[in-house]
């Protein structure tokens, strides 16, 4: 009777350990499963680890692909701004400064007091940093792209027929650019045509 007590309370013991396992796999299951709020806490260490990721990459790499992706932000309000008369519904001050942001303004003034608009879109491609500077007290850097406008029409603001433009002009060219680090974030600069195709 004793070894078939001692079987029992064997078998017991295990049976009890296994529900455990079983129940903690159950609850964890279930925590998981139940709201955003608890996975998100559950992702908490991805959060934590990005940190260390950042504060290990290349200051001078950070910088490049912070400038590249600000110059095309730059080109996507320049779009704004040109199709839009009024110019309410451009913030080009939040993607460029200095002669890039005076230049850029002045030709879309001179544009719309003509009567004209542009419509479409710019495609920049080709970029490459050429130069980057992260030592001083304003981050930069130096950008050449090709900047590709045969997508990009202007047309008469009321009728929106297209106006006709010289046959030999460029609508694929390379463009040389300067983007600073401002305290709100990168700002094109200077932004130079080179008159050459690409």
């Amino acid at each position: 009777m004793k070894r078939r007590a001692d079987y029992s309370a064997v078998h017991f013991r295990k049976a009890a350990a296994a529900s455990l396992v079983l129940c903690a796999a159950l609850a964890l299951n279930a925590c998981s499963s139940s709201d955003g709020k608890e996975e998100a806490s559950d992702d908490s260490p991805t959060v934590t680890q990005s940190p260390t990721a950042s504060a290990t990459a290349d200051p001078k790499e950070t910088a490049k692909k912070e400038a590249v992706a600000a110059y095309g932000a730059y080109w996507q309000e320049m779009e704004k701004l040109y199709a839009d008369r009024t110019g309410k519904s451009t913030h080009l001050d939040q993607y460029a400064a200095s002669a890039a942001l005076k230049n850029a303004e002045a030709d879309a003034k001179s544009t719309h007091e003509r009567g004209l608009i542009n419509t479409g879109e710019v495609a920049v491609t080709g970029q490459r940093v050429t130069k980057v500077d992260t030592s001083g007290r304003i981050s930069n850097a130096t950008l050449s792209s090709c900047l590709d406008i045969s997508r990009w029409q202007t047309v008469n603001a009321k009728t929106k027929k297209p106006v006709s433009l010289p046959d030999n002009r460029l609508t694929k060219y390379v463009i040389v650019s300067t983007v600073e680090k401002y305290p709100g974030g990168w700002r094109v600069t200077r932004d130079d045509p080179q008159g050459k195709s690409c």
